[in-house]
């Protein structure tokens, strides 16, 4: 048998943050030229990391791979004051911040609830570039916790006084499971007004809700070390949808399509679409129609961080 029809998710792809994230990267290279430095992958692709890097970019994990005098943009996932200060002390000739707002928001809420006299549990991935970051922003008051049993044992010095915030790239279902455990140990912990979750995240694993009941396969295109692409992958084979992650077409395994007849196709937030156009145009020229699936319209955009000077500004 061979695939029949390909059902593409929408929303899909690039977000309000990786879009600016990108698009700072871009500009900086066509005003300053390389090399420039960034803090971390820029987002979390393979093939967005592979283009900047052949143009001149030097993705580093670390603020001493940066010489003097450099120009540095850190990345859409956030860093922590502690790396902001060791920029600083380089006496660089620019820093760009590209984290995404909505990761900053998370950022301002750590410090609020700190300043409060808050213990904080956040719910993430500890190694993450994201929860890295977001951590350091008071890492005497933070716990870790990455799912229900770790919810459950975490230790807290006064439970009367517990915030509770999120990675923005989380699965939302998992995420709820996590959260209702903490309420059921801390009752009067507090949450945020809004959740961290972003926007893109949420509309994305709707999507593939809705693209799994559909199809009988789910590729996710997006990178082993993006979040959220995991998640998508996830959310599809928690409906029972047989699901696979790839970087792009050359990754698809012939023996999975062995009795399929619908393909879904949807991608991580951190994916260029033209990764989504050559996996449909590979099934296209078997025969198979392609499809959209979705009714979502996202119209939001993040205005573009601007370049600091640290030898004229404390800021």
């Amino acid at each position: 048998m061979a695939v029949e029809k390909v059902l593409i998710a929408k929303p899909r792809g690039f977000c309000a943050g990786v879009e600016m994230a990108i698009e700072t990267v871009e500009r900086a290279l066509k005003r300053h030229g390389p090399p420039l430095y960034v803090f971390h992958e820029i987002v979390h692709n393979l093939h967005v990391v592979r283009d900047f890097t052949e143009r001149g970019v030097r993705f580093v994990q670390s603020i001493d791979e940066v010489p003097a005098q450099a120009k540095l943009v850190f990345s859409a996932h956030g860093v922590s004051p502690m790396e902001w200060q060791k920029a600083k002390e380089k006496q660089l000739e620019i820093i760009i911040d590209a984290t995404c707002p909505l990761v900053e928001k998370v950022h301002r809420e750590v410090r609020k609830f700190a300043a409060q006299g808050c213990w904080i549990i956040l719910v993430g991935h500890e190694r993450h570039d994201e929860i890295v970051g977001t951590s350091g922003e008071a890492p005497d008051r933070i716990r870790i916790v990455a799912n229900v049993a770790e919810a459950q044992m975490v230790d807290i010095p006064d439970p009367s006084k517990v915030a509770v915030l999120t990675q923005t790239t989380l699965s939302v279902d998992d995420t709820r499971a996590v959260i209702d455990a903490l309420k059921e140990k801390f009752p009067q912990m507090i949450t945020p007004a809004k959740e961290d979750i972003c926007y893109a995240t949420q509309n994305r694993q709707d999507a593939v809700k809705q693209l799994a009941k559909e199809v009988d396969l789910v590729l996710v295109i997006g990178s082993r070390n993006s979040e959220n692409s995991n998640q998508l992958c996830k959310v599809a084979q928690d409906l029972g949808t047989r699901a696979y992650l790839i970087d792009d077409r050359s990754q698809i395994d012939a023996q999975w399509l062995a009795g399929v007849a619908r393909v879904g196709i949807t991608s991580g937030a951190s994916v260029p679409d033209h990764l989504v156009q050559a996996v449909a145009e590979y099934f296209r020229r078997q025969g198979a129609s392609v499809e959209s699936l979705g009714f979502v319209e996202e119209n939001i955009h993040f205005a573009l961080p601007p370049e600091k000077h640290p030898e004229i500004s404390n800021s």
